[in-house]
C-alpha cells in the first residue's frame, strides 16, 4: 500500500493524546507506569496479548537475539518481545504517527533502550543482510500488495536459519467482507490472499515453513467473548477509529468462514536475494 493509503488507513492525528487520557481514565500512574499496563490496548491484531504471547512461545527467543518486528504500529508486540525476552528489538512502521507513538511509550515504561523505532517500508527494510534471528509479521500483508518482496526482505535481514514468525489473517469463502474491517476501511486498501497462496509465496521466498496453524475457530471464541463484554477505558478504541464496528464486522467474517486466520513460524533457509 502506497504510503498516502496508510495514512489515509491509520493516521488520526490524536493517537497519543487518545491513549494518553485512556490510561489516565483508567487509574495509571504514567510516571511509573509499567509493560503490563498497555496489555490491553497496544495489541493491535486478533486475540491481541495471547496471541502475542502463543507466537512468542511457539518461534523460541533467547536474550541474545536481535528481533525485528515489521510492521510493528505502536509498539505493543516490540515491547512485550524485549520486557519478557530481554533482547533488543527494532520496531519498523511506515506509520510515522504510531512510530512517535511507540517511542513515547517505550520511554514511558522504560524499555527505550531495548527498543529503537524507525519509519520504513517493510518491502525495502533500512538494514543489512543477515541482521536479525527473528523477524515478527503480524497483521501486515493484508496491506501490502506485492507479498513477495514483502518475505524477500525478512528473508534478506534474516540470519541463516532465522525465525520468521507470523500472525496473519487470509481470506476464506461465503462471500463478500463487510467493511469497515481494522486493516481496511474499504475494500481497495486490503490484499487479501487465501491459506494455501500466502504459504506459497513465503516458501519461494527462502523458508521452509516449520508450523502453519488455522486458529480462526480460537480466534473466533475469545474475539466474541470480547465483544461481550462492557466498555473499558483502556482497548484499541483509544485510536482506533470505528474500532467496535471493525472488530464486530471481523469477527462475523471469521465465524462464518469468510476470513480465516493463520500462525506462522518459517525458517530461512538457502541463500537470501540480495538487494542490489
Amino acid at each position: 500500500m502506497k504510503d498516502t493509503l496508510i495514512h489515509t488507513q491509520y493516521s488520526t492525528g490524536v493517537s497519543r493524546r487518545n491513549i494518553e487520557q485512556a490510561l489516565i481514565v483508567a487509574g495509571k500512574d504514567l510516571e511509573h507506569l509499567r509493560p503490563e499496563d498497555l496489555a490491553l490496548l497496544e495489541d493491535f491484531h486478533t486475540m491481541g496479548r495471547y496471541a502475542t504471547s502463543q507466537l512468542v512461545d511457539l518461534v523460541g527467543i533467547t536474550a541474545t537475539d536481535e528481533v525485528l518486528d515489521a510492521g510493528s504500529g505502536i509498539g505493543g508486540t516490540a515491547r512485550f518481545v524485549a520486557d519478557r525476552c530481554h533482547c533488543r528489538v527494532t520496531a519498523v512502521d511506515l506509520t510515522e504517527e504510531y512510530c512517535d507513538t511507540a517511542r513515547w511509550l517505550n520511554q514511558l515504561v522504560g524499555l527505550d533502550d531495548r527498543i529503537s523505532v524507525r519509519r520504513a517500508d517493510v518491502t525495502d527494510l533500512p538494514f543489512a543482510d543477515a541482521t536479525f534471528q527473528v523477524a515478527f509479521s503480524q497483521h501486515v500483508q493484508m496491506n501490502v500488495a506485492d507479498k513477495a518482496s514483502l518475505y524477500r526482505e525478512a528473508r534478506r535481514v534474516l540470519v541463516d536459519g532465522g525465525r520468521l514468525a507470523m500472525w496473519d489473517i487470509t481470506s476464506g469463502e461465503n462471500g463478500e467482507l463487510v467493511y469497515p474491517l481494522p486493516w481496511a476501511d474499504r475494500p481497495d486498501l486490503g490484499h487479501l490472499v487465501g491459506s494455501g497462496e500466502l504459504r506459497a509465496v513465503v516458501e519461494s521466498s527462502g523458508f521452509e515453513i516449520e508450523h502453519w496453524n488455522d486458529l480462526t475457530d480460537q480466534a473466533t471464541a475469545l474475539m466474541q467473548a470480547i465483544l461481550a463484554l462492557p466498555p473499558a477505558p483502556l482497548g484499541l478504541h483509544a485510536f482506533v477509529t470505528d474500532f467496535a464496528q471493525k472488530a464486530a464486522n471481523l469477527t462475523h467474517a471469521l465465524a462464518d468462514g469468510r476470513l480465516r486466520v493463520i500462525q506462522g513460524v518459517a525458517r530461512a533457509v538457502g541463500a537470501p536475494q540480495s538487494r542490489s
